[in-house]
């Protein structure tokens, strides 16, 4: 019985390795029960020029909606979104589900700063927005990530992707009762009822953390508040499709939980980790 999914994921028609094709079989054959197709939101930000979908996907839509028939009886396939904060459009009607996530803040002068792109842009971010306060940028980050989650997408991405290149402290103190005030705060900003909160993986397949997202603090935190999960790979490549599904449900075994939502065509459906 196939009782995980993977629903986000990424091709070649935005920051991906694979076709959408080859991102769909590898989630039929690591036995998902859906695939789901989650290109980036097109924004105006110069850096996400090429890794992001254009203004009309309507390429993106019409192979997603193919691979659906293709797939039909087996496994779902949905047609979803991951939504930037910086979106130059509203989230698409045409969307199956859509993922909330912030990857850009707005800088001085008109620019964009990245909190995800590598450690050199990061460390640029901090400089322009909150010089020598990395602390300061986390803030900033999360208020972002709270005006996202009040927006009450489908999933709330990586919520602490702010902490991507901070493995062992590298940049600030993750304790830090100021940086987890602002995390909480922005976690608390999200309707339990309306949103699920991902254990993503992607950041660890791509060698930048050993553990999922978010911290161990803030899915005990969205359990006490009566909020569901789903596990996600943030695939890029078909051979992520599930990487270290075992590990994030182990994760969230650790705050509380003993199951996870399943995106499918039909809704939303939890399963035993």
């Amino acid at each position: 019985m196939r009782t995980f999914c993977s629903v986000h994921t990424h091709s070649i028609l935005c920051d991906g390795k694979n076709t959408l094709a080859e991102m769909a079989a590898a989630a039929f054959d690591a036995g998902a029960a859906s695939f789901g197709a989650s290109g980036h939101s097109h924004t105006p930000i110069p850096h996400d020029a090429g890794n992001v979908l254009p203004p009309d996907p309507a390429a993106y839509r019409a192979e997603v909606l193919r691979l659906r028939e293709v797939y039909r009886g087996r496994m779902d396939v949905l047609l979803g979104v991951e939504q930037d904060s910086c979106a130059d459009g509203p989230v698409p009607d045409w969307a199956d589900y859509w993922i909330g996530s912030v990857h850009n803040l707005p800088g001085p002068g008109g620019a964009y700063c990245a909190v995800d792109w590598d450690v050199s842009r990061f460390q640029a971010a901090v400089e322009a927005l909150s010089p020598g306060d990395v602390l300061g940028l986390a803030e900033r980050y999360y208020d972002a990530v709270a005006e996202t989650a009040r927006q009450k997408p489908t999933i709330l991405g990586h919520i602490d992707l702010v902490t991507k290149f901070n493995e062992g402290g590298r940049f600030f103190d993750e304790a830090a009762p100021r940086y987890r005030a602002a995390a909480l705060a922005a976690l608390r900003a999200a309707d339990p009822a309306a949103t699920l909160l991902e254990v993503n993986t992607g950041a660890m397949s791509r060698g930048w953390r050993t553990s999922p997202y978010p911290a161990l603090f803030l899915l005990k935190a969205w359990r006490d508040m009566g909020g569901r999960i789903i596990l996600t790979a943030d695939a890029h490549s078909a051979e992520t499709i599930v990487y270290g599904y075992g590990q994030a449900a182990e994760l969230a075994e650790a705050a509380g939980f003993d199951r996870a939502a399943v995106l499918t065509a039909g809704g939303i459906v939890e399963q035993p980790l």
